[in-house]
């Protein structure tokens, strides 16, 4: 309130001078622009755009990472503990259909898996990728099985949020 009487003095004193009601003086204009630039920049700051993007792009890599072993494990729920694929214990795949290695930040992958083969359709529509780099061979999700038969599901570039990457794992 205060700021508003102080502009109000000011366009007061400064038509009272110049005799001329009407319309505005540069100052005035200039005074009312860098308020706009500032709220605005105040605005941004407070929203921060990128943080969101980051945040939402990790929310719906836990999704996925989820979607996937829920996915793998119906399956085994409904074949009396089989496999769709066989898995070296104790090895890390990268999940796509490439070959290969894989390029995974989180963990080192060895090899990949094609999880869509008995999978897609029935217990998932498809394999979801990384919603940002993630293609068909590689989906920047990983798989491993433990040497105690406990599966893990991760993503390999979760992005930082504030200053932290989190890490996307989900292990059952």
């Amino acid at each position: 309130m205060r700021l508003q009487s102080s502009l109000l003095a000011i366009v007061k004193l400064t038509r009272q001078k110049t005799g001329s009601p009407k319309g505005f003086t540069l100052i005035e204009l200039i005074i009312v622009v860098a308020m706009i630039a500032i709220l605005a920049v105040i605005i941004y700051v407070a929203v921060d755009p990128v943080r969101r993007i980051h945040s939402s792009n990790n929310a719906t890599r836990a999704a996925n990472v989820n979607a996937i072993l829920n996915a793998y494990l119906n399956y085994i729920a409904d074949n009396k503990g089989g496999t769709p694929f066989g898995t070296s214990a104790a090895t890390r795949y990268m999940i796509g259909t490439g070959a290969g290695a894989g390029s995974c930040t989180a963990a080192a992958t060895s090899a990949h898996l094609d999880m869509s083969v008995g999978l897609v359709d029935r217990y998932i529509a498809s394999i979801p990728k990384d919603p940002v780099n993630g293609t068909d061979s590689d989906t920047l999700y990983y798989f491993y099985r433990s040497s105690t038969d406990r599966v893990t599901i991760g993503a390999c570039g979760p992005e930082a949020e504030g200053g932290t990457t989190p890490e996307i794992i989900v292990t059952r």
